[in-house]
């Protein structure tokens, strides 16, 4: 596995609040990280079927713009009663033509597993896929799934997308209640840093 040897990242994403999370999760380890924003990077047409096909083009973009490494991640929910949906489409639920809302995508997923009969609990994972990219392209793939439900009506302020409705597994509250710190502990994309970092970050 190739090891990343810089102290300076640049993470393919305009969300602020992943942003936030990578910062924080690449912290301890002394990287500086860089948004595609802050870059001045465009955001790339996502037309891929997969988180792992998205996070490519995700970081091949800002490869080729930069000349710089590159660390891409793509992710959402997919919750089992309704086959896995929304999945790589997590973002597009949230989508209006004038940005996105969340609140909106929040309540179609209830109202698709009501429309179902879904029994509770409402068994859902959060996924990330992580591709950390070279100007040669070559790339090294993280991934990192969150188990938990789905529940309503949302709860809490914190985080960022469905976290007020998601409950991780062994939790009576969801994402949404927790401090950034508790979260930032188990998330689906906490899970992938961890594995990115025990590989491709490895140190003595």
């Amino acid at each position: 596995m190739r090891q990343f040897e810089g102290k300076r990242l640049l993470v393919a994403t305009h969300n602020a609040g992943k942003l936030a999370e990578m910062r924080a999760l690449l912290a301890p380890r002394g990287i500086e990280v860089v948004g595609a924003a802050e870059a001045g990077l465009p955001e790339p047409v996502e037309t891929e079927d997969s988180f792992l096909g998205n996070a490519r083009i995700k970081a091949r973009s800002a490869v080729e713009a930069t000349g710089l490494p590159a660390l891409a991640d793509d992710s959402g929910i997919s919750v089992d009663a309704l086959g896995g949906a929304p999945g790589v489409y997590t973002a597009d639920w949230a989508e209006t033509g004038n940005g996105r809302d969340f609140g909106m995508a929040m309540a179609r997923t209830w109202r698709e597993l009501d429309a179902v009969a879904a029994p509770e609990p409402r068994l859902a994972q959060f996924r990330c896929t992580l591709v950390l990219m070279w100007p040669d392209g070559h790339d090294e793939v993280f991934e990192g799934v969150l188990p938990g439900r789905v529940v309503w009506p949302p709860r809490g302020i914190e985080g960022h997308g469905y976290d007020p409705i998601f409950a991780p597994e062994g939790h009576d509250i969801t994402l949404g209640e927790m401090p950034s710190e508790q979260k930032n502990s188990l998330s689906h994309r906490a899970r992938a840093v961890a594995v990115m970092m025990a590989g491709s970050f490895a140190q003595d």
